[in-house]
């Protein structure tokens, strides 16, 4: 099993990846500890002083100026966790709470936190056992980090709370700590605050959410590409002269060129080239490089900011490399929370653009010559007809997920912390947003490669696709049957879906033309 070295360097997406989705093991540097023992030492320093400390030998918000005495310090961290362990709803994905525990071991390893070494040890041997923590759905503001999400992973250290074991089932914590011979931690001054008081949730759906746009931007250029060539589309708008010369949006000039070599040699495409009195196709098809490509570039500049952002060690307050113990505001989510929303709201608009595609093949007087719905036998059979509601109405809810969550802020804690970031609800939309366009290229797919069939049906066999649609459609047709009457439509749409998500699509078309971007 692949093994992730945790060090006080930092870590990267890949190992965020690795941990979360792949059950990658943890090992940590044992410089790294070293380090992590000594910076203790500044706040045992602190914890036997007369100064006051927040966190250390005061209450937490808005009770940050009550003063805690030494005997009731180690009940405070307790309380802190229980406390705040408060969410609420359907517990998340595994994968969430796997990167939000990698995230925060992170940061504890970055030797800033003032935490003891066996508090980090912890949290790694429940990652490396298997355990999942049992998360809810609401409870986070994002901001003082994402509070409550990790509390209840934190709870899981001392023994308490709810988490499933390696197979899924919810068991009592002290049993699934026994079973992996893990000691559940008694936390001393300033842990609690360490364990709760970062952006790991958002920042680990962030990363996940950016690896799966990347995969679906690639098919994405290739279902609109497909759809072009069973439309009877020109492929000439999407030659390079025309792109990083005269609009240089590197996005823009990556998806033309996808989109120019799927549509290479295609006979189907060429037919259509002399006395087609059509001047230009429709935007859908003309201008999908420009909107996939500015998709592209927005993920680029998401990722510049998880990378800031995983660079960082995020805690209040931190111990710093003089030992000054500091307040801060670093806990704040506004640079993740902008960017989880504007993910959402250009992939939105991605899927209206395939949406858009899908039912101009379906409609006889925009379709260049294909049969309504692409029904085998139109009016007896209705075809694709209500594949393209579900895609309309994932569409639509796609809209609703990209209105920003970032925008809105409710004080909380008595009005100490009286602007929050919503960072944590901007993660959690923007992963359905993710799994809408998922679903909706997967029907847009089924379309393009019905309607490039009906064009080889149609002309007997003298047109034929490109080598890319080719392999694309052979894939697909392994699961997925070619045109014929109506029949139950829904698991094929749902295995389509899987190959779009698994990366098979676009495997199949790069098989064909070489890697594509």
């Amino acid at each position: 099993m692949t093994s992730i070295t945790l060090s006080a360097s930092g870590t990267t997406a890949q190992d965020v990846l690795a941990v979360a989705r792949h059950g990658a093991q943890v090992v940590i540097d044992p410089d790294t500890l070293a380090q992590v023992a000594k910076v203790r030492e500044h706040i045992d320093t602190l914890a036997h002083s007369e100064i006051p400390a927040y966190g250390i030998s005061t209450g937490f918000g808005a009770l940050a100026n009550k003063h805690i005495p030494q005997e009731q310090r180690t009940q405070l961290q307790k309380s802190l966790i229980r406390s705040h362990a408060a969410g609420m709803g359907p517990a998340v994905e595994p994968e969430v709470v796997r990167a939000l525990m990698f995230l925060r071991a992170k940061t504890l390893a970055s030797g800033r936190t003032g935490i003891r070494p066996v508090v980090l040890e912890t949290m790694v041997a429940v990652l490396n056992a298997g355990i999942t923590p049992v998360v809810r759905e609401f409870g986070s503001l994002g901001c003082s980090g994402d509070l409550a999400p990790l509390s209840h992973c934190a709870l899981v250290l001392m023994g308490e709370g709810e988490a499933a074991s390696p197979d899924g089932q919810v068991r009592p914590v002290p049993e699934l700590l026994a079973e992996a011979g893990i000691t559940p931690v008694v936390l001393a001054e300033k842990e609690g605050l360490a364990l709760v008081n970062g952006t790991d949730g958002m920042l680990g759906m962030l990363l996940m959410a950016i690896a799966d746009i990347r995969n679906l931007l690639t098919t994405a250029d290739i279902t609109a590409a497909l759809s072009v060539e069973g439309l009877l589309g020109t492929d000439q708008v999407f030659i390079p002269e025309l792109h990083a010369a005269l609009r240089p949006h590197p996005g823009q000039a990556a998806s033309a060129d996808n989109m120019l070599r799927v549509l290479s040699d295609s006979a189907i495409v060429a037919s259509h080239r002399n006395g087609d009195s059509r001047v230009q196709d429709a935007y859908s098809l003309r201008c999908a490089p420009q909107v996939a490509g500015a998709v592209r570039d927005s993920v680029d500049h998401a990722e510049l900011v998880a990378t800031r952002e995983l660079a960082a060690a995020i805690d209040n307050p931190v111990v710093l490399p003089d030992g000054r113990v500091s307040s801060n505001g670093n806990f704040h989510g506004a640079p993740v929370a902008y960017v989880l929303d504007f993910l959402a709201i250009v992939i939105a608009d991605l899927a209206s653009m395939a949406e858009r595609r899908t039912d101009r093949m379906l409609d006889p007087a925009r379709s260049h010559g294909l049969p309504a719905f692409l029904a085998g036998d139109p009016g007896v059979d209705s075809g694709l007809m209500i594949a393209q509601y579900t895609q309309a109405g994932l569409v639509s809810d796609s809209k609703r997920l990209a209105v920003p969550a970032s925008v809105d802020s409710i004080p909380s804690s008595a009005m100490q912390e009286d602007h929050v970031s919503m960072g944590w609800h901007a993660a959690r939309k923007l992963r359905l947003g993710v799994e809408n366009l998922r679903r909706v290229l997967a029907i847009e797919l089924v379309t393009a490669t019905r309607a490039i069939d009906m064009r080889v049906q149609f002309s007997e066999g003298e047109l034929s696709p490109g080598p890319a649609a080719a392999a694309v459609i052979a894939e697909l047709r392994k699961v997925v049957p070619g045109p014929g009457e109506d029949r139950f439509l829904s698991p094929e749409l749902e295995a389509a879906d899987v190959l779009v998500g698994s990366g098979a699509i676009r495997a199949a078309a790069e098989s064909a033309v070489g890697p594509l971007a």
